[in-house]
């Protein structure tokens, strides 16, 4: 079993590294609110740490699973971060979703230091982390990769090398881009039906078996139809992700007018104080009809 350093004990690091524990990995934590980390230890074992650089003392893989590209620099780079006492031949995997550029940095840098390095954003939302069933993409050597592999199957169902380098956050960004455009059309969708006096249900029936279905569909036609979003992934979330593939597209050259559009639409749900809900609140920008 290895021993590991998990940095953010989140929402998705949480069980995330609950996970690794099961399966008798020797883990050494570090959160950035102490008590999250203690509280941890409490449930599931192993030790905390007061610092990255603690946590990552004489462990052969530190995991990561932050906020974004400041606090992944601060864990990694800062002045306590991990690169300064990870040994030569470790491996860092890092779960947070952040730009392909800090990615492509922390590549090189630990280059220097003789870190392997796999950048790996994943899927699945919070059920996903605690089903041990998270979709993964994954950036960097095919070295690092197969390192990371064997100890990212302990918590996912699915997990892809995309490429070199950043090539996994570029890949999460497909996916938020193709999320976006999917909700707005089911939420759109939705609103027809009702303004239609259709049974919901019977639509979902009737749709949902041929080119319309989606997971969002599967999965959240129920809940919108009700105005239940206090689940899932939250649109403040949602927000960076779609902020960071429209900085990515002004550089590498792409058009992404419905994520545009959609952000914006985004920002109007979080003007009426809906940050913190789920992205499938996209629909509650929309009014409903009054025939």
């Amino acid at each position: 079993m290895a021993k590991i350093a998990f940095i953010g004990i989140g929402v998705m690091g949480g069980p995330i590294a609950a996970h690794l524990a099961r399966a008798g990995h020797d883990l050494t934590v570090y959160n950035r609110t102490r008590s999250k980390a203690e509280n941890w230890v409490s449930d599931h074992g192993g030790t905390f740490a007061p610092s990255p650089a603690e946590a990552a003392k004489d462990a052969q893989i530190v995991i990561t699973c932050v906020g974004n590209d400041d606090d992944l620099s601060a864990v990694t780079m800062g002045r306590d971060g991990a690169f300064g006492s990870m040994q030569s031949g470790s491996l860092f995997i890092d779960h947070t979703t952040v730009s392909a550029q800090i990615a492509r940095q922390l590549s090189v840098e630990a280059q220097g230091r003789g870190i392997h390095v796999v950048d790996a954003p994943v899927s699945g939302g919070q059920a996903g982390a605690e089903n041990g069933k998270l979709s993964i993409m994954c950036g960097g050597s095919k070295e690092a990769f197969a390192a990371a592999q064997i100890i990212m199957d302990v918590y996912a169902a699915r997990i892809v090398h995309v490429g070199g380098p950043g090539a996994g956050q570029t890949t999460k960004m497909c996916n938020q881009i193709a999320i976006a455009g999917i909700l707005e059309g089911l939420s759109e969708a939705l609103r027809f039906a009702q303004a239609s006096r259709l049974d919901l249900d019977r639509v979902y029936e009737s749709i949902s078996g041929g080119a319309a279905q989606s997971w969002q569909m599967d999965n959240r036609w129920a809940t919108m139809a009700k105005d239940e979003f206090d689940f899932g992934f939250a649109v403040d979330w949602m927000r960076k992700d779609l902020g960071l593939a429209l900085a990515e597209a002004r550089t590498n050259g792409s058009t992404l007018p419905v994520a545009a559009l959609v952000d914006q639409f985004y920002a109007e749900v979080q003007a009426i104080g809906g940050g913190r809900n789920d992205t499938s609140s996209l629909v509650s920008r929309l009014p409903k009809s009054k025939t």
